[in-house]
Protein backbone atom coordinates (compact mmCIF):
# COMPACT_ATOMS: atom_id res chain seq x y z
CA UNK A 1 0.00 0.00 0.00
CA UNK A 2 1.32 3.98 -0.65
CA UNK A 3 0.64 6.79 0.66
CA UNK A 4 1.16 10.56 -0.57
CA UNK A 5 2.93 12.16 2.18
CA UNK A 6 2.29 16.13 3.07
CA UNK A 7 3.13 18.07 5.97
CA UNK A 8 0.19 16.72 8.32
CA UNK A 9 1.29 14.74 10.84
CA UNK A 10 -1.46 12.33 10.85
CA UNK A 11 0.12 11.17 7.27
CA UNK A 12 3.13 10.47 8.81
CA UNK A 13 1.24 8.47 11.57
CA UNK A 14 -0.41 6.44 8.72
CA UNK A 15 2.46 6.05 6.92
CA UNK A 16 3.95 4.16 10.27
CA UNK A 17 1.01 2.26 11.07
CA UNK A 18 0.37 3.89 14.48
CA UNK A 19 -0.39 7.10 16.05
CA UNK A 20 2.51 8.69 17.85
CA UNK A 21 1.94 11.63 20.42
CA UNK A 22 5.49 12.47 20.33
CA UNK A 23 4.37 13.81 16.68
CA UNK A 24 3.00 16.62 18.85
CA UNK A 25 6.00 18.39 19.93
CA UNK A 26 7.35 18.57 16.28
CA UNK A 27 4.31 21.03 15.54
CA UNK A 28 2.02 19.88 12.45
CA UNK A 29 5.02 20.43 9.57
CA UNK A 30 7.04 16.76 8.73
CA UNK A 31 9.12 19.35 6.89
CA UNK A 32 8.55 17.20 3.89
CA UNK A 33 6.44 19.33 0.95
CA UNK A 34 4.65 18.00 -1.99
CA UNK A 35 5.83 20.21 -5.61
CA UNK A 36 3.72 18.06 -8.00
CA UNK A 37 1.74 14.86 -8.33
CA UNK A 38 3.86 11.81 -7.64
CA UNK A 39 3.64 9.53 -5.13
CA UNK A 40 5.55 8.69 -2.46
CA UNK A 41 5.66 4.86 -2.09
CA UNK A 42 5.99 3.55 1.41
CA UNK A 43 5.94 -0.32 0.60
CA UNK A 44 9.11 -1.66 2.51
CA UNK A 45 8.62 -4.41 -0.01
CA UNK A 46 8.60 -2.32 -3.15
CA UNK A 47 10.74 0.55 -2.54
CA UNK A 48 14.24 1.77 -2.23
CA UNK A 49 15.66 4.57 -0.50
CA UNK A 50 18.63 6.35 -2.21
CA UNK A 51 20.31 8.96 -0.27
CA UNK A 52 23.14 11.88 -0.82
CA UNK A 53 25.11 12.27 1.87
CA UNK A 54 26.55 15.72 2.36
CA UNK A 55 23.65 18.29 2.65
CA UNK A 56 20.49 15.62 2.16
CA UNK A 57 21.80 13.06 5.57
CA UNK A 58 24.43 14.62 6.65
CA UNK A 59 24.63 18.81 7.42
CA UNK A 60 27.90 20.24 5.28
CA UNK A 61 30.49 20.79 7.71
CA UNK A 62 33.27 23.07 7.37
CA UNK A 63 35.54 20.39 5.45
CA UNK A 64 34.86 17.20 4.22
CA UNK A 65 36.38 15.49 7.11
CA UNK A 66 34.14 17.50 10.32
CA UNK A 67 30.86 15.54 8.87
CA UNK A 68 29.64 14.01 12.15
CA UNK A 69 27.61 10.37 12.14
CA UNK A 70 26.32 9.47 15.97
CA UNK A 71 25.61 6.43 17.35
CA UNK A 72 22.02 6.78 16.98
CA UNK A 73 22.17 7.74 13.33
CA UNK A 74 24.24 4.47 12.18
CA UNK A 75 21.70 2.27 14.23
CA UNK A 76 18.69 3.75 12.60
CA UNK A 77 19.85 3.54 9.47
CA UNK A 78 20.92 -0.17 10.16
CA UNK A 79 17.12 -0.78 11.13
CA UNK A 80 15.87 0.66 8.49
CA UNK A 81 18.01 -1.05 6.07
CA UNK A 82 16.79 -4.05 7.62
CA UNK A 83 13.07 -3.14 7.02
CA UNK A 84 14.15 -2.47 3.50
CA UNK A 85 15.78 -6.05 3.24
CA UNK A 86 19.39 -4.18 2.39
CA UNK A 87 17.57 -1.44 0.03
CA UNK A 88 19.11 1.25 1.25
CA UNK A 89 21.80 3.01 -0.61
CA UNK A 90 24.19 5.78 -0.47
CA UNK A 91 24.85 7.79 -3.52
CA UNK A 92 27.67 10.30 -3.03
CA UNK A 93 30.48 12.36 -4.34
CA UNK A 94 32.96 10.61 -2.07
CA UNK A 95 34.52 8.03 -2.45
CA UNK A 96 33.76 4.19 -0.84
CA UNK A 97 36.87 4.32 1.42
CA UNK A 98 35.80 7.71 2.52
CA UNK A 99 31.92 6.72 3.34
CA UNK A 100 32.73 3.76 5.11
CA UNK A 101 34.84 5.81 7.33
CA UNK A 102 32.93 8.29 8.74
CA UNK A 103 29.50 5.96 8.68
CA UNK A 104 32.25 2.82 10.38
CA UNK A 105 31.40 0.90 11.23
CA UNK A 106 28.42 0.53 9.54
CA UNK A 107 28.02 -0.76 5.74
CA UNK A 108 25.02 -0.19 3.35
CA UNK A 109 25.24 -0.57 -0.87
CA UNK A 110 26.89 2.68 -2.25
CA UNK A 111 27.89 4.56 -4.96
CA UNK A 112 30.59 6.19 -4.80
CA UNK A 113 32.48 8.76 -6.63
CA UNK A 114 29.81 10.28 -8.60
CA UNK A 115 29.52 6.75 -9.91
CA UNK A 116 32.72 6.08 -10.29
CA UNK A 117 32.45 3.10 -7.49
CA UNK A 118 29.82 0.36 -6.98
CA UNK A 119 29.18 -1.65 -4.37
CA UNK A 120 25.81 -3.65 -4.36
CA UNK A 121 25.30 -4.70 -1.12
CA UNK A 122 26.99 -4.20 2.60
CA UNK A 123 28.52 -7.77 2.01
CA UNK A 124 29.62 -7.19 -1.41
CA UNK A 125 32.78 -6.65 -3.41
CA UNK A 126 33.26 -3.17 -4.60
CA UNK A 127 34.45 -2.47 -8.05
CA UNK A 128 34.89 0.46 -10.44
CA UNK A 129 33.54 1.62 -13.90
CA UNK A 130 35.72 1.52 -17.07
CA UNK A 131 36.79 5.16 -16.70
CA UNK A 132 38.90 7.36 -18.03
CA UNK A 133 41.43 9.21 -15.48
CA UNK A 134 41.75 12.84 -14.97
CA UNK A 135 45.11 13.80 -17.17
CA UNK A 136 47.66 14.30 -14.49
CA UNK A 137 49.32 17.43 -16.08
CA UNK A 138 45.59 19.28 -16.04
CA UNK A 139 44.85 17.72 -12.85
CA UNK A 140 48.07 20.13 -11.66
CA UNK A 141 47.06 23.12 -12.92
CA UNK A 142 43.50 22.39 -11.29
CA UNK A 143 45.19 21.82 -7.83
CA UNK A 144 46.91 25.56 -8.21
CA UNK A 145 43.94 26.87 -7.03
CA UNK A 146 44.02 25.58 -4.08
CA UNK A 147 47.28 28.30 -3.62
CA UNK A 148 45.01 31.09 -3.63
CA UNK A 149 44.18 30.81 0.09
CA UNK A 150 44.33 28.55 3.11
CA UNK A 151 40.63 28.59 3.33
CA UNK A 152 40.51 26.73 -0.37
CA UNK A 153 41.00 22.86 0.30
CA UNK A 154 41.52 20.83 -2.88
CA UNK A 155 40.05 16.74 -2.43
CA UNK A 156 42.03 14.66 -4.57
CA UNK A 157 39.71 11.59 -4.93
CA UNK A 158 41.88 9.74 -7.77
CA UNK A 159 39.53 9.35 -10.65
CA UNK A 160 37.92 13.17 -10.00
CA UNK A 161 39.02 16.31 -7.91
CA UNK A 162 37.14 18.41 -5.64
CA UNK A 163 37.81 22.56 -4.69
CA UNK A 164 36.26 23.45 -1.65
CA UNK A 165 36.21 26.87 -0.63
CA UNK A 166 33.40 27.17 2.12
CA UNK A 167 36.35 27.92 4.65
CA UNK A 168 36.41 30.93 2.12
CA UNK A 169 33.34 31.98 0.87
CA UNK A 170 34.42 35.22 -0.40
CA UNK A 171 36.70 33.63 -2.73
CA UNK A 172 33.94 32.02 -4.83
CA UNK A 173 34.05 33.75 -7.92
CA UNK A 174 38.10 33.98 -8.16
CA UNK A 175 37.53 29.82 -7.74
CA UNK A 176 35.12 29.36 -10.72
CA UNK A 177 37.00 32.30 -12.80
CA UNK A 178 39.83 30.04 -12.12
CA UNK A 179 38.27 26.64 -13.16
CA UNK A 180 37.25 28.43 -15.98
CA UNK A 181 40.38 30.53 -17.21
CA UNK A 182 41.99 26.56 -17.11
CA UNK A 183 39.13 25.18 -19.21
CA UNK A 184 39.69 27.99 -21.64
CA UNK A 185 43.49 27.50 -22.21
CA UNK A 186 43.27 23.59 -22.04
CA UNK A 187 40.69 21.36 -23.14
CA UNK A 188 37.97 20.70 -21.43
CA UNK A 189 35.71 18.38 -23.84
CA UNK A 190 35.83 15.38 -21.80
CA UNK A 191 35.47 16.59 -18.64
CA UNK A 192 32.11 17.73 -16.33
CA UNK A 193 32.60 20.68 -13.96
CA UNK A 194 30.11 20.72 -11.58
CA UNK A 195 29.36 23.43 -9.05
CA UNK A 196 28.18 22.42 -5.99
CA UNK A 197 27.58 23.96 -2.36
CA UNK A 198 31.00 25.29 -1.88
CA UNK A 199 32.41 22.95 -4.16
CA UNK A 200 33.15 22.55 -7.65
CA UNK A 201 33.93 19.47 -8.48
CA UNK A 202 36.07 18.35 -11.89
CA UNK A 203 35.32 14.71 -13.35
CA UNK A 204 35.34 13.11 -16.42
CA UNK A 205 32.49 12.93 -18.67
CA UNK A 206 30.55 9.04 -19.11
CA UNK A 207 29.84 8.44 -15.14
CA UNK A 208 27.88 10.31 -12.66
CA UNK A 209 25.02 9.73 -10.05
CA UNK A 210 22.72 8.90 -12.64
CA UNK A 211 24.66 5.97 -14.39
CA UNK A 212 25.75 4.81 -10.68
CA UNK A 213 22.00 4.86 -9.74
CA UNK A 214 20.88 3.14 -12.96
CA UNK A 215 23.87 0.36 -12.27
CA UNK A 216 23.00 -0.43 -8.05
CA UNK A 217 19.38 -0.67 -9.38
CA UNK A 218 20.11 -3.18 -11.38
CA UNK A 219 21.47 -5.40 -8.68
CA UNK A 220 19.75 -7.35 -6.17
CA UNK A 221 17.62 -6.22 -3.80
CA UNK A 222 17.28 -3.18 -5.56
CA UNK A 223 16.29 -4.74 -8.98
CA UNK A 224 12.65 -4.25 -9.87
CA UNK A 225 11.62 -1.86 -6.79
CA UNK A 226 10.94 1.69 -6.90
CA UNK A 227 14.06 4.25 -5.95
CA UNK A 228 13.23 7.38 -3.97
CA UNK A 229 16.39 9.18 -4.29
CA UNK A 230 17.06 12.19 -1.74
CA UNK A 231 19.73 14.92 -2.98
CA UNK A 232 20.53 18.44 -2.63
CA UNK A 233 22.55 20.17 -5.65
CA UNK A 234 23.59 20.33 -8.92
CA UNK A 235 25.29 17.18 -8.25
CA UNK A 236 22.56 15.10 -7.73
CA UNK A 237 20.76 16.41 -11.02
CA UNK A 238 21.34 13.30 -12.90
CA UNK A 239 19.85 10.85 -10.29
CA UNK A 240 17.08 12.84 -10.10
CA UNK A 241 17.15 12.94 -14.20
CA UNK A 242 17.39 8.46 -13.90
CA UNK A 243 14.41 8.36 -11.92
CA UNK A 244 11.55 7.69 -14.77
CA UNK A 245 13.10 5.16 -15.81
CA UNK A 246 12.49 3.04 -13.16
CA UNK A 247 8.96 5.13 -11.75
CA UNK A 248 10.81 6.17 -9.06
CA UNK A 249 10.46 9.54 -7.08
CA UNK A 250 12.87 12.18 -6.42
CA UNK A 251 12.95 14.53 -3.01
CA UNK A 252 15.34 17.56 -2.88
CA UNK A 253 16.87 19.11 0.20
CA UNK A 254 16.67 23.04 0.66
CA UNK A 255 15.76 24.55 -2.74
CA UNK A 256 13.84 22.70 -5.14
CA UNK A 257 15.85 20.39 -7.84
CA UNK A 258 14.82 19.74 -11.44
CA UNK A 259 13.39 16.08 -10.99
CA UNK A 260 12.28 16.47 -7.60
CA UNK A 261 8.52 16.06 -6.61
CA UNK A 262 8.97 16.29 -3.11
CA UNK A 263 11.02 18.93 -1.25
CA UNK A 264 12.31 19.11 2.64
CA UNK A 265 13.49 22.35 4.29
CA UNK A 266 17.08 20.37 5.28
CA UNK A 267 19.25 17.46 6.76
CA UNK A 268 16.92 17.47 10.11
CA UNK A 269 14.12 17.00 8.32
CA UNK A 270 15.59 13.79 6.64
CA UNK A 271 16.66 12.26 9.38
CA UNK A 272 13.68 12.87 11.30
CA UNK A 273 11.76 11.29 8.05
CA UNK A 274 14.29 8.12 8.23
CA UNK A 275 13.49 7.73 11.60
CA UNK A 276 9.88 7.77 11.52
CA UNK A 277 9.94 5.23 8.75
CA UNK A 278 12.40 3.24 10.56
CA UNK A 279 9.93 3.41 13.17
CA UNK A 280 12.58 4.58 15.01
CA UNK A 281 12.24 6.58 18.83
CA UNK A 282 10.12 10.15 17.90
CA UNK A 283 12.72 13.19 18.29
CA UNK A 284 15.78 11.48 17.40
CA UNK A 285 17.62 12.88 14.54
CA UNK A 286 20.88 12.12 14.57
Amino acid sequence: MSHIFSSRSSDLNAASGRERSGDLQHGDKSGLRRSGEAVLPVDFDRMAILLDIDGTLLDIAPTPHEVHVSEELRRMLARLARRLDGALGLISGRSLADIDRIFEPLRLAAVGGHGAEIRPGPGADAYRMQLSPLDPALKLRFAEIALLDPGIILEDKDYSLAIHYRLAPQLGGAVIKSVAAICEKYSCDGLSILPGKSVIEIKPRGFDKGSGLKELMSFPPFAGRRPVFVGDDITDEAAFAMLPRFSGVGVSVGGIVPGASFNFDGPKDVRLWLYRLSDGPDGETG
